[in-house]
């Protein structure tokens, strides 16, 4: 899709597409079609052995913005009709739970969490599913599916906030994926190798694979995204 109406303060979109915040939070409208999806899985399938590839619905968007999603199911069924497998990334809660029965252990399903209560959400996440739906909705229902599951803690808006989220989620949880807060000033106000150490001691005593991404992993001193427990 192009745009998203979540409407979230923090989002980095606007800025990578050259477009004012009001321009990007609009309603999603389909940046392609299901004949071009078809298209580009064939073209990918002749050159990537796809049953070792997964599709990450969506980068920049979206794919289960408010309103029609009928596109994000023709894509997940085409996909696996070629060999993939699909990566739901999504802020959609209960929406998003609307095309589980397509998706199996080939697949994952994945939210962002970032702020726990819903009066916080509301103000940096306006039309986002609250926390609260993403947790105990849409990750649970994955889990309890068996579909792979993880969380996506970036940004990290206040380090408590985001520790909470994983005491919440973690046992609907395959794995997290720790970021930190860019483009925003607030950033400069926390101090990321005191919450890298927090975060990793946390998902280490629940027993949690995690992923430390590049500019969070610049904290510990190494100068690329790593695993542990995985």
């Amino acid at each position: 899709y192009d745009f998203c109406p979540h409407g979230c303060l923090y989002c980095w979109a606007p800025k990578v597409k050259h477009i004012t915040p009001a321009e990007f939070h609009r309603e999603a409208k389909p940046r392609v079609t299901p004949t071009e999806i078809k298209e580009s899985a064939i073209r990918w399938a002749q050159r990537v052995p796809s049953y070792e590839t997964s599709v990450l619905l969506c980068f920049t968007a979206d794919p289960y913005p408010s309103g029609d999603s009928t596109l994000t199911r023709r894509a997940i069924e085409i996909l696996h009709a070629w060999g993939f497998g699909v990566t739901i990334l999504t802020k959609g809660g209960e929406r998003s739970t609307l095309d589980f029965d397509l998706l199996g252990p080939g697949d994952a399903y994945a939210t962002t969490l970032t702020l726990v209560t819903g009066v916080d959400s509301r103000k940096w996440e306006p039309l986002a599913a609250l926390p609260i739906e993403r947790i105990f909705i849409a990750l649970r229902k994955a889990h309890e599916r068996g579909i792979p599951t993880w969380v996506s803690l970036e940004p990290v808006i206040t380090p408590d906030d985001s520790l909470t989220a994983i005491k919440l989620s973690y046992l609907f949880v395959d794995h997290y994926k720790l970021g930190i807060l860019n483009y925003h000033p607030l950033a400069k106000t926390i101090d990321w190798k005191q919450y890298l150490e927090d975060a990793t001691t946390l998902l280490d005593k629940l027993g949690k694979p995690f992923y430390v991404k590049k500019d969070l992993a610049l904290h510990a001193g190494k100068t690329e995204g790593y695993w542990e427990g995985k």
